[in-house]
Protein backbone atom coordinates (compact mmCIF):
# COMPACT_ATOMS: atom_id res chain seq x y z
CA UNK A 1 0.00 0.00 0.00
CA UNK A 2 1.62 2.99 -1.13
CA UNK A 3 -1.33 5.54 -0.63
CA UNK A 4 -2.53 7.63 2.18
CA UNK A 5 -5.56 10.14 2.01
CA UNK A 6 -6.00 12.04 5.54
CA UNK A 7 -8.42 13.98 5.50
CA UNK A 8 -7.44 17.34 7.50
CA UNK A 9 -10.13 19.72 6.46
CA UNK A 10 -12.78 21.28 8.81
CA UNK A 11 -12.51 23.78 11.47
CA UNK A 12 -11.50 21.93 14.42
CA UNK A 13 -13.78 24.64 16.34
CA UNK A 14 -14.00 21.60 18.77
CA UNK A 15 -10.36 22.23 19.88
CA UNK A 16 -11.03 26.04 21.05
CA UNK A 17 -7.81 28.56 21.15
CA UNK A 18 -5.47 25.45 19.45
CA UNK A 19 -6.90 26.17 16.27
CA UNK A 20 -7.67 30.13 16.24
CA UNK A 21 -4.04 30.09 14.20
CA UNK A 22 -3.84 26.89 13.11
CA UNK A 23 -5.62 23.58 11.67
CA UNK A 24 -6.41 20.58 13.82
CA UNK A 25 -3.85 18.64 11.96
CA UNK A 26 -0.85 20.76 13.18
CA UNK A 27 -1.99 21.24 16.53
CA UNK A 28 1.19 19.54 18.46
CA UNK A 29 0.34 15.94 20.60
CA UNK A 30 3.27 14.72 21.94
CA UNK A 31 5.64 17.22 20.75
CA UNK A 32 5.00 16.62 17.32
CA UNK A 33 1.86 17.72 15.10
CA UNK A 34 -1.14 15.26 15.01
CA UNK A 35 0.00 14.88 10.56
CA UNK A 36 3.32 13.96 11.55
CA UNK A 37 2.26 10.95 13.55
CA UNK A 38 1.41 9.81 10.14
CA UNK A 39 4.31 10.61 8.59
CA UNK A 40 6.59 9.10 11.17
CA UNK A 41 4.59 5.82 11.04
CA UNK A 42 4.56 5.72 7.61
CA UNK A 43 7.36 7.50 5.93
CA UNK A 44 8.29 5.98 2.80
CA UNK A 45 4.38 6.28 1.51
CA UNK A 46 2.77 9.07 -0.83
CA UNK A 47 -0.03 11.01 1.21
CA UNK A 48 -2.93 13.15 0.25
CA UNK A 49 -3.92 15.93 2.53
CA UNK A 50 -7.19 17.53 2.34
CA UNK A 51 -7.08 20.93 3.69
CA UNK A 52 -9.59 23.88 3.99
CA UNK A 53 -9.52 25.62 7.12
CA UNK A 54 -6.48 27.69 7.50
CA UNK A 55 -4.60 25.63 4.11
CA UNK A 56 -2.43 28.32 3.57
CA UNK A 57 -0.69 27.99 6.98
CA UNK A 58 -1.07 23.84 6.09
CA UNK A 59 0.93 24.26 3.14
CA UNK A 60 3.68 26.48 4.17
CA UNK A 61 4.00 24.77 7.02
CA UNK A 62 4.77 21.57 5.17
CA UNK A 63 6.99 23.49 2.78
CA UNK A 64 9.13 23.97 5.77
CA UNK A 65 9.31 20.64 7.57
CA UNK A 66 7.42 17.91 5.95
CA UNK A 67 10.03 15.18 4.93
CA UNK A 68 7.93 12.69 3.02
CA UNK A 69 6.27 12.73 -0.37
CA UNK A 70 3.24 14.77 -0.31
CA UNK A 71 0.04 16.46 -2.35
CA UNK A 72 -2.40 18.79 -0.90
CA UNK A 73 -5.79 19.12 -2.27
CA UNK A 74 -7.96 22.54 -2.04
CA UNK A 75 -11.07 20.57 -0.50
CA UNK A 76 -14.47 21.55 -2.50
CA UNK A 77 -17.55 21.12 -0.46
CA UNK A 78 -18.23 20.61 3.55
CA UNK A 79 -18.14 17.36 5.89
CA UNK A 80 -16.18 14.18 5.95
CA UNK A 81 -16.67 13.76 1.84
CA UNK A 82 -15.45 16.93 1.39
CA UNK A 83 -12.24 16.68 -1.19
CA UNK A 84 -11.73 12.91 -1.20
CA UNK A 85 -13.11 13.02 -4.94
CA UNK A 86 -10.15 15.17 -5.38
CA UNK A 87 -7.81 13.32 -3.20
CA UNK A 88 -8.83 10.25 -5.61
CA UNK A 89 -7.88 11.97 -8.82
CA UNK A 90 -4.56 11.99 -7.51
CA UNK A 91 -4.12 8.35 -7.41
CA UNK A 92 -4.05 5.37 -10.16
CA UNK A 93 -5.99 2.77 -10.58
CA UNK A 94 -6.22 -0.51 -8.84
CA UNK A 95 -4.73 0.61 -6.01
CA UNK A 96 -4.99 -0.28 -2.58
CA UNK A 97 -4.68 3.05 -0.11
CA UNK A 98 -5.25 4.31 3.51
CA UNK A 99 -8.29 7.12 4.15
CA UNK A 100 -7.91 8.20 7.93
CA UNK A 101 -8.75 11.38 9.84
CA UNK A 102 -6.20 14.05 10.68
CA UNK A 103 -7.15 13.98 14.80
CA UNK A 104 -6.29 10.03 15.11
CA UNK A 105 -3.23 8.97 16.65
CA UNK A 106 -2.74 5.23 15.32
CA UNK A 107 -1.27 3.34 18.29
CA UNK A 108 2.33 2.21 18.16
CA UNK A 109 2.02 -1.02 17.56
CA UNK A 110 -0.56 -0.97 15.06
CA UNK A 111 0.19 -3.16 11.87
CA UNK A 112 -1.42 -3.25 8.46
CA UNK A 113 -2.96 -6.72 7.21
CA UNK A 114 -0.92 -9.14 5.57
CA UNK A 115 -2.26 -8.46 2.65
CA UNK A 116 -2.06 -4.74 2.31
CA UNK A 117 1.37 -5.21 3.15
CA UNK A 118 1.78 -7.94 0.69
CA UNK A 119 -0.12 -5.13 -1.80
CA UNK A 120 -2.62 -7.49 -3.15
CA UNK A 121 -5.67 -6.86 -0.71
CA UNK A 122 -8.80 -8.49 -1.45
CA UNK A 123 -10.84 -7.09 1.36
CA UNK A 124 -11.70 -3.39 2.41
CA UNK A 125 -11.74 -2.56 6.25
CA UNK A 126 -12.99 -0.55 8.96
CA UNK A 127 -11.01 0.35 11.96
CA UNK A 128 -13.02 0.23 15.20
CA UNK A 129 -11.94 2.32 17.78
CA UNK A 130 -11.73 -0.03 21.31
CA UNK A 131 -10.73 2.90 23.29
CA UNK A 132 -12.50 6.15 22.88
CA UNK A 133 -16.71 6.27 21.51
CA UNK A 134 -17.60 7.33 18.57
CA UNK A 135 -20.92 8.70 16.92
CA UNK A 136 -21.50 5.50 14.28
CA UNK A 137 -21.07 1.37 14.93
CA UNK A 138 -20.33 -0.84 12.79
CA UNK A 139 -22.14 -3.55 13.86
CA UNK A 140 -22.48 -7.44 11.88
CA UNK A 141 -21.78 -5.77 8.69
CA UNK A 142 -23.78 -2.69 8.65
CA UNK A 143 -23.21 1.14 9.83
CA UNK A 144 -25.67 2.02 12.99
CA UNK A 145 -26.01 6.08 14.13
CA UNK A 146 -25.40 4.97 17.69
CA UNK A 147 -22.90 5.54 19.79
CA UNK A 148 -20.18 3.15 20.63
CA UNK A 149 -16.62 2.24 22.07
CA UNK A 150 -16.81 -1.33 21.22
CA UNK A 151 -18.38 -1.30 17.75
CA UNK A 152 -16.88 2.80 17.13
CA UNK A 153 -16.13 3.77 13.68
CA UNK A 154 -12.77 5.89 14.58
CA UNK A 155 -11.93 7.51 11.22
CA UNK A 156 -10.02 4.83 9.51
CA UNK A 157 -10.87 2.67 6.20
CA UNK A 158 -8.21 0.79 3.69
CA UNK A 159 -10.33 0.29 0.48
CA UNK A 160 -8.59 -1.88 -2.08
CA UNK A 161 -8.71 0.00 -4.88
CA UNK A 162 -9.96 3.73 -5.40
CA UNK A 163 -13.37 2.74 -7.64
CA UNK A 164 -14.96 1.49 -4.12
CA UNK A 165 -15.22 5.23 -3.91
CA UNK A 166 -16.38 5.85 -7.37
CA UNK A 167 -19.48 8.95 -6.76
CA UNK A 168 -18.66 10.00 -3.63
CA UNK A 169 -20.26 13.60 -3.37
CA UNK A 170 -18.39 16.65 -2.82
CA UNK A 171 -20.27 16.88 0.42
CA UNK A 172 -21.79 15.39 3.05
CA UNK A 173 -20.99 12.58 5.65
CA UNK A 174 -18.60 9.69 4.83
CA UNK A 175 -19.83 7.18 7.11
CA UNK A 176 -23.42 7.61 5.86
CA UNK A 177 -22.84 7.51 2.13
CA UNK A 178 -21.26 4.30 2.78
CA UNK A 179 -24.14 3.26 5.21
CA UNK A 180 -26.30 4.32 1.81
CA UNK A 181 -24.26 2.49 -0.61
CA UNK A 182 -24.15 -0.88 2.06
CA UNK A 183 -20.55 -1.16 1.81
CA UNK A 184 -19.22 -4.34 3.63
CA UNK A 185 -15.75 -3.58 5.53
CA UNK A 186 -13.35 -6.12 7.30
CA UNK A 187 -13.52 -4.97 11.02
CA UNK A 188 -9.99 -4.15 11.92
CA UNK A 189 -9.57 -3.19 15.73
CA UNK A 190 -7.26 -0.03 16.78
CA UNK A 191 -7.06 -0.86 20.10
CA UNK A 192 -4.99 1.90 21.94
CA UNK A 193 -5.78 4.56 18.84
CA UNK A 194 -6.52 8.25 20.08
CA UNK A 195 -8.69 10.63 18.90
CA UNK A 196 -8.07 14.62 20.06
CA UNK A 197 -11.20 16.15 17.95
CA UNK A 198 -12.25 17.91 21.20
CA UNK A 199 -10.16 20.16 23.55
CA UNK A 200 -11.44 18.10 26.40
CA UNK A 201 -9.37 14.98 25.11
CA UNK A 202 -6.04 17.11 24.04
CA UNK A 203 -5.66 18.64 27.64
CA UNK A 204 -5.75 15.14 29.41
CA UNK A 205 -2.36 14.88 27.69
CA UNK A 206 -0.86 17.14 30.25
CA UNK A 207 1.84 19.90 29.49
CA UNK A 208 4.86 19.02 27.02
CA UNK A 209 7.88 20.61 26.72
CA UNK A 210 9.14 21.65 23.31
CA UNK A 211 11.91 19.55 20.93
CA UNK A 212 11.72 15.86 22.41
CA UNK A 213 15.58 15.65 21.75
CA UNK A 214 15.66 12.47 24.50
CA UNK A 215 14.15 10.66 26.47
CA UNK A 216 14.26 10.84 30.39
CA UNK A 217 13.43 7.67 33.00
CA UNK A 218 13.78 7.76 36.98
CA UNK A 219 14.77 5.07 38.65
CA UNK A 220 14.89 5.61 41.98
CA UNK A 221 17.51 8.25 43.20
CA UNK A 222 18.82 8.25 39.60
CA UNK A 223 18.16 10.02 36.26
CA UNK A 224 18.39 8.21 33.10
CA UNK A 225 18.60 10.12 30.01
CA UNK A 226 18.90 8.58 26.67
CA UNK A 227 19.35 10.27 23.45
CA UNK A 228 16.46 9.77 20.72
CA UNK A 229 17.78 11.32 17.57
CA UNK A 230 20.97 12.70 15.74
CA UNK A 231 20.62 15.82 17.26
CA UNK A 232 19.77 14.22 20.91
CA UNK A 233 22.69 12.09 20.75
CA UNK A 234 25.05 15.31 19.34
CA UNK A 235 23.83 17.11 22.64
CA UNK A 236 24.16 14.27 25.23
CA UNK A 237 28.28 14.28 23.80
CA UNK A 238 28.21 17.84 24.57
CA UNK A 239 26.14 18.05 27.59
CA UNK A 240 28.21 14.78 29.45
CA UNK A 241 31.71 17.10 28.86
CA UNK A 242 30.13 20.31 30.13
CA UNK A 243 29.32 18.09 33.34
CA UNK A 244 32.54 16.39 33.62
CA UNK A 245 34.07 19.76 33.79
CA UNK A 246 31.70 22.01 35.69
CA UNK A 247 32.00 18.55 38.73
CA UNK A 248 35.49 20.24 39.50
CA UNK A 249 34.24 23.71 39.54
CA UNK A 250 31.20 23.92 41.41
CA UNK A 251 30.38 20.13 42.28
CA UNK A 252 27.10 20.77 44.73
CA UNK A 253 26.02 23.00 41.97
CA UNK A 254 25.27 19.67 39.43
CA UNK A 255 24.03 16.61 39.59
CA UNK A 256 26.15 13.58 40.97
CA UNK A 257 27.09 12.29 37.46
CA UNK A 258 27.07 8.13 37.76
CA UNK A 259 27.66 7.21 34.23
CA UNK A 260 27.42 9.09 30.46
CA UNK A 261 26.38 6.27 28.06
CA UNK A 262 23.64 6.64 28.67
CA UNK A 263 23.55 9.83 31.15
CA UNK A 264 23.01 8.95 34.45
CA UNK A 265 23.06 11.38 37.34
CA UNK A 266 21.09 12.14 40.76
CA UNK A 267 17.71 12.91 40.69
CA UNK A 268 17.49 16.36 42.60
CA UNK A 269 14.38 15.39 44.78
CA UNK A 270 14.02 19.22 45.25
CA UNK A 271 11.47 21.75 42.74
CA UNK A 272 11.96 23.61 39.80
CA UNK A 273 11.83 27.62 40.44
CA UNK A 274 8.55 27.70 38.12
CA UNK A 275 7.11 24.73 39.14
CA UNK A 276 6.20 22.81 42.48
CA UNK A 277 6.36 19.66 43.70
CA UNK A 278 5.07 17.51 43.89
CA UNK A 279 1.66 19.74 43.03
CA UNK A 280 1.51 21.82 39.67
CA UNK A 281 3.13 25.28 40.65
CA UNK A 282 5.30 26.85 42.96
CA UNK A 283 3.06 30.03 44.60
CA UNK A 284 5.54 32.49 43.61
CA UNK A 285 8.09 33.40 46.79
CA UNK A 286 7.77 36.49 48.23
CA UNK A 287 10.63 39.03 47.21
CA UNK A 288 13.24 38.33 49.81
CA UNK A 289 12.83 34.60 48.93
CA UNK A 290 13.22 35.52 45.38
CA UNK A 291 16.06 37.56 46.03
CA UNK A 292 18.14 35.01 47.53
CA UNK A 293 17.38 32.14 45.18
CA UNK A 294 18.35 34.53 42.40
CA UNK A 295 21.56 35.72 44.48
CA UNK A 296 22.50 31.57 44.80
CA UNK A 297 22.37 31.37 40.76
CA UNK A 298 24.30 34.45 40.16
CA UNK A 299 26.89 33.47 42.60
CA UNK A 300 26.91 29.91 40.59
CA UNK A 301 26.88 31.62 37.32
CA UNK A 302 29.74 33.80 38.39
CA UNK A 303 32.06 31.02 39.69
CA UNK A 304 31.21 28.88 36.59
CA UNK A 305 32.46 31.90 34.83
CA UNK A 306 35.33 32.38 36.96
CA UNK A 307 37.12 29.16 36.68
CA UNK A 308 38.83 29.99 33.43
CA UNK A 309 38.94 31.93 30.18
CA UNK A 310 39.67 31.28 26.51
CA UNK A 311 40.85 33.34 23.45
CA UNK A 312 37.40 35.26 22.38
CA UNK A 313 36.11 33.71 18.98
CA UNK A 314 34.90 36.45 16.27
CA UNK A 315 33.22 33.96 14.51
CA UNK A 316 31.61 32.37 17.16
CA UNK A 317 29.87 35.41 18.27
CA UNK A 318 28.87 35.88 14.59
CA UNK A 319 27.58 32.74 14.67
CA UNK A 320 25.35 32.83 18.19
CA UNK A 321 24.34 35.91 17.63
CA UNK A 322 23.70 36.49 13.94
CA UNK A 323 23.98 33.54 11.30
CA UNK A 324 22.16 31.01 13.21
CA UNK A 325 19.24 33.81 13.98
CA UNK A 326 19.01 34.76 10.32
CA UNK A 327 19.17 31.18 8.93
CA UNK A 328 16.17 30.22 11.31
CA UNK A 329 14.45 33.26 10.23
CA UNK A 330 14.96 33.44 6.14
CA UNK A 331 13.60 29.24 7.15
CA UNK A 332 9.40 30.36 8.06
CA UNK A 333 9.62 33.95 6.52
CA UNK A 334 6.68 32.21 4.03
CA UNK A 335 5.07 30.57 6.71
CA UNK A 336 4.46 33.33 9.48
CA UNK A 337 1.55 35.90 8.73
CA UNK A 338 2.57 39.77 7.99
CA UNK A 339 6.31 38.57 7.60
CA UNK A 340 6.43 40.26 4.26
CA UNK A 341 5.25 43.38 5.96
CA UNK A 342 7.13 46.49 6.89
CA UNK A 343 5.76 46.79 10.45
CA UNK A 344 3.42 44.17 12.42
CA UNK A 345 1.06 45.68 14.96
CA UNK A 346 1.92 43.36 18.06
CA UNK A 347 -0.09 43.70 21.31
CA UNK A 348 -0.78 47.66 20.22
CA UNK A 349 2.76 48.48 19.74
CA UNK A 350 3.95 49.29 15.91
CA UNK A 351 7.12 47.28 15.68
CA UNK A 352 9.49 47.05 13.24
CA UNK A 353 10.27 43.81 10.97
CA UNK A 354 13.30 42.48 10.90
CA UNK A 355 13.49 40.77 7.92
CA UNK A 356 13.61 44.76 6.66
CA UNK A 357 16.42 45.30 9.07
CA UNK A 358 18.54 43.02 9.33
CA UNK A 359 21.72 45.22 8.54
CA UNK A 360 20.70 47.11 11.65
CA UNK A 361 20.76 44.31 13.36
CA UNK A 362 23.89 42.83 12.03
CA UNK A 363 25.57 46.41 13.36
CA UNK A 364 23.68 46.26 16.93
CA UNK A 365 25.10 42.76 17.67
CA UNK A 366 28.97 43.08 15.71
CA UNK A 367 29.05 46.40 18.43
CA UNK A 368 29.22 43.71 21.30
CA UNK A 369 32.73 43.73 22.05
CA UNK A 370 33.99 40.25 23.72
CA UNK A 371 37.73 40.36 24.77
CA UNK A 372 37.65 36.78 26.52
CA UNK A 373 35.52 33.90 26.30
CA UNK A 374 34.40 32.07 29.61
CA UNK A 375 32.71 28.81 30.80
CA UNK A 376 29.39 29.12 30.20
CA UNK A 377 26.08 26.82 30.96
CA UNK A 378 24.32 27.97 27.68
CA UNK A 379 20.89 27.53 28.76
CA UNK A 380 20.41 28.67 31.94
CA UNK A 381 16.48 29.50 32.12
CA UNK A 382 14.60 28.07 35.00
CA UNK A 383 13.97 25.06 32.88
CA UNK A 384 17.34 24.07 33.51
CA UNK A 385 17.64 25.12 37.37
CA UNK A 386 16.48 23.17 39.86
CA UNK A 387 16.22 23.91 43.64
CA UNK A 388 17.04 21.57 46.43
CA UNK A 389 15.19 21.25 49.54
CA UNK A 390 17.24 23.85 50.60
CA UNK A 391 17.38 26.13 48.25
CA UNK A 392 20.68 25.60 46.40
CA UNK A 393 20.09 25.92 42.75
CA UNK A 394 21.03 22.75 40.32
CA UNK A 395 21.88 23.52 37.00
CA UNK A 396 20.88 21.35 34.50
CA UNK A 397 20.35 20.47 30.60
CA UNK A 398 23.60 22.52 29.79
CA UNK A 399 24.22 23.33 26.12
CA UNK A 400 27.98 23.06 25.70
CA UNK A 401 29.25 25.10 22.89
CA UNK A 402 28.55 28.71 21.84
CA UNK A 403 28.95 29.41 17.90
CA UNK A 404 31.82 27.50 17.09
CA UNK A 405 33.85 26.70 20.31
CA UNK A 406 33.21 24.30 22.96
CA UNK A 407 32.08 25.13 26.72
CA UNK A 408 33.67 28.43 26.53
CA UNK A 409 31.35 31.43 25.17
CA UNK A 410 30.32 34.83 26.14
CA UNK A 411 29.29 35.34 29.37
CA UNK A 412 26.11 37.71 28.25
CA UNK A 413 24.22 35.21 26.36
CA UNK A 414 24.29 33.34 29.82
CA UNK A 415 22.97 36.42 31.53
CA UNK A 416 20.64 37.00 28.39
CA UNK A 417 19.45 33.22 28.90
CA UNK A 418 18.66 34.43 32.80
CA UNK A 419 17.01 37.52 31.92
CA UNK A 420 14.73 35.36 29.10
CA UNK A 421 13.08 33.78 32.15
CA UNK A 422 12.79 36.76 34.91
CA UNK A 423 11.13 39.12 32.29
CA UNK A 424 10.14 36.94 28.87
CA UNK A 425 8.31 34.45 31.13
CA UNK A 426 9.69 31.79 28.72
CA UNK A 427 9.62 29.08 30.36
CA UNK A 428 5.62 28.83 30.33
CA UNK A 429 6.01 29.84 26.69
CA UNK A 430 7.64 26.50 26.63
CA UNK A 431 4.99 24.84 28.02
CA UNK A 432 2.68 26.30 25.71
CA UNK A 433 1.20 28.28 28.27
CA UNK A 434 0.29 31.50 25.92
CA UNK A 435 -2.17 32.31 23.79
CA UNK A 436 -1.95 34.10 20.40
CA UNK A 437 -4.05 35.47 18.24
CA UNK A 438 -3.40 36.17 14.84
CA UNK A 439 -6.20 38.58 13.99
CA UNK A 440 -6.43 40.43 10.65
CA UNK A 441 -4.97 44.18 11.92
CA UNK A 442 -2.40 42.77 13.99
CA UNK A 443 -1.01 40.26 16.71
CA UNK A 444 -2.51 39.62 20.17
CA UNK A 445 -0.23 37.32 22.42
CA UNK A 446 0.14 36.78 26.43
CA UNK A 447 2.33 34.87 27.97
CA UNK A 448 1.69 33.10 31.56
CA UNK A 449 3.20 34.67 34.00
CA UNK A 450 6.47 32.73 35.83
CA UNK A 451 6.29 35.90 38.36
CA UNK A 452 9.83 36.79 38.17
CA UNK A 453 9.12 40.49 36.83
CA UNK A 454 10.20 42.18 39.63
CA UNK A 455 13.62 41.00 40.09
CA UNK A 456 14.59 42.89 36.92
CA UNK A 457 16.66 45.66 38.77
CA UNK A 458 17.59 42.84 41.02
CA UNK A 459 19.38 41.01 38.54
CA UNK A 460 21.10 43.75 36.73
CA UNK A 461 22.09 44.60 40.23
CA UNK A 462 23.63 41.52 40.83
CA UNK A 463 25.38 40.34 37.26
CA UNK A 464 26.62 44.06 36.61
CA UNK A 465 25.15 43.38 33.06
CA UNK A 466 24.40 46.45 30.94
CA UNK A 467 20.76 45.90 30.60
CA UNK A 468 20.99 47.04 26.95
CA UNK A 469 23.45 44.31 25.83
CA UNK A 470 21.43 42.01 27.66
CA UNK A 471 17.70 43.08 26.16
CA UNK A 472 19.08 42.90 22.57
CA UNK A 473 20.00 39.06 23.19
CA UNK A 474 17.02 38.85 24.64
CA UNK A 475 15.09 39.31 21.61
CA UNK A 476 17.64 37.60 19.26
CA UNK A 477 17.24 34.62 21.53
CA UNK A 478 13.23 34.88 20.90
CA UNK A 479 13.86 35.17 17.36
CA UNK A 480 16.28 32.25 17.02
CA UNK A 481 13.80 30.26 18.80
CA UNK A 482 11.57 29.91 15.80
CA UNK A 483 12.73 26.90 13.74
CA UNK A 484 13.97 25.32 17.04
CA UNK A 485 10.25 25.03 18.12
CA UNK A 486 9.59 23.63 15.00
CA UNK A 487 6.72 21.46 16.43
CA UNK A 488 4.16 23.80 17.21
CA UNK A 489 3.08 26.49 14.55
CA UNK A 490 1.83 28.88 17.09
CA UNK A 491 5.02 28.71 19.23
CA UNK A 492 7.16 29.56 15.68
CA UNK A 493 4.95 32.36 14.94
CA UNK A 494 4.63 33.51 18.58
CA UNK A 495 8.37 33.39 18.95
CA UNK A 496 8.94 35.48 16.36
CA UNK A 497 6.06 38.27 17.63
CA UNK A 498 7.74 38.28 20.46
CA UNK A 499 11.12 38.90 19.39
CA UNK A 500 10.09 42.03 17.33
CA UNK A 501 7.86 43.41 20.19
CA UNK A 502 11.04 43.15 22.26
CA UNK A 503 13.85 44.09 19.70
CA UNK A 504 11.42 47.67 18.29
CA UNK A 505 13.01 49.85 21.46
CA UNK A 506 16.59 48.34 20.80
CA UNK A 507 17.20 49.03 16.91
Amino acid sequence: MDYIIVQAGGKGTRLGHLTRNKPKALAPVENLPMLFHLFRKYPDQRFIIIADYKKEAMREYLHCFAKVKYQIVDAQGTGTCSGIRQALELMPERKPFMLVWSDLILPQGLELPKEYQEGEPQRDYIGISQTFPCRWSYVNGEFREEKSKEHGVAGFFLFTEKAKLAGIPESGELVRWMQGRELLCQEMGLAGAKEFGILEEYEKLGREKCRPFNRIAVKGDRLVKEALDSQGRELAVRECRWYEKAARIAPGSIPRIYGTDPLEMEYIRGKNIYESQPGDRLETPDGKEKKEILGKLVDVLHKLHKSGQAQADSFSMKEAYYNKTVRRLERIRDLVPFAQEKRININGKSCRNVYFHKRELERKLEALVCDKFCFLHGDCTFSNIMLREDGSPVLIDPRGYFGFTQLYGDERYDWAKLYYSIVGNYDRFNLKEFRLDIGGDGIALEITSNGWEDMEGEFFRLTGAQPEEIKLLHAVIWLSLTTYAWQDYDSICGAFYNGLYYLEDLL
